[in-house]
């Protein structure tokens, strides 16, 4: 993505952030890290997020979700002989969709964009609702048609070390800067 794009992004964040009562300062607002995770298409695909504190027990994250976007299905491994992430989601403003293993939805809510996706299991959260994902579990979240802010309290975050069933994804976004 191009430095434009990831700081347009940085800025409508800020706004759900602030519509949801979520305080940011100034050097936070330029810190948050807008995720396409490789594939271009930032409304459809894509995070952007937070992180307070990451320590070696606990890990605290705001994300938002634009309207639609997705976060693509992924996992969080053992590491180094320690458990994958544990995390719990806690939605803060508009509707997020969590899709497990289980049994699939009769008739899912959302539908998930270009990419592949095989677990359908629906967890539908609304603002004050939470929910946890025990480490090595897959999954994958979309925000309603009005996006989403949702909390993560979780164990020790390596996002680098993230497992996406999609192998075209990457992780760790790449900036482009832009021509002068």
């Amino acid at each position: 993505m191009k430095r434009s794009e990831i700081r347009k992004a940085q800025m409508r964040a800020a706004a759900y952030f602030e519509r949801a009562h979520i305080a940011l300062t100034p050097k936070e607002i330029q810190s948050i890290e807008v995720a396409d995770f490789g594939l271009n298409d930032l409304e459809h695909t894509g995070l952007e997020l937070i992180t307070y504190v990451n320590t070696d027990r606990v890990c605290a994250k705001e994300m938002v979700l634009f309207p639609g976007q997705t976060c693509p299905q992924h996992r969080h491994p053992t590491v180094n002989g320690r458990p994958g992430k544990e995390e719990t989601f806690r939605c803060r403003m508009g509707t997020v969709y969590v899709y497990v293993s289980g049994p699939a939805a009769a008739a899912p809510a959302t539908q998930p964009p270009k990419g592949v996706y095989d677990v359908f299991h629906e967890i539908i959260l609304t603002p004050g609702m939470q929910y946890t994902l025990l480490p090595d579990t897959w999954h994958w979240f979309q925000a309603g048609p009005e996006g989403a802010v949702v909390s993560e309290f979780s164990t020790h975050s390596t996002d680098e070390n993230d497992i996406f069933l999609d192998p075209a994804i990457r992780r760790i976004p790449e900036i482009e800067e832009d021509e002068r």
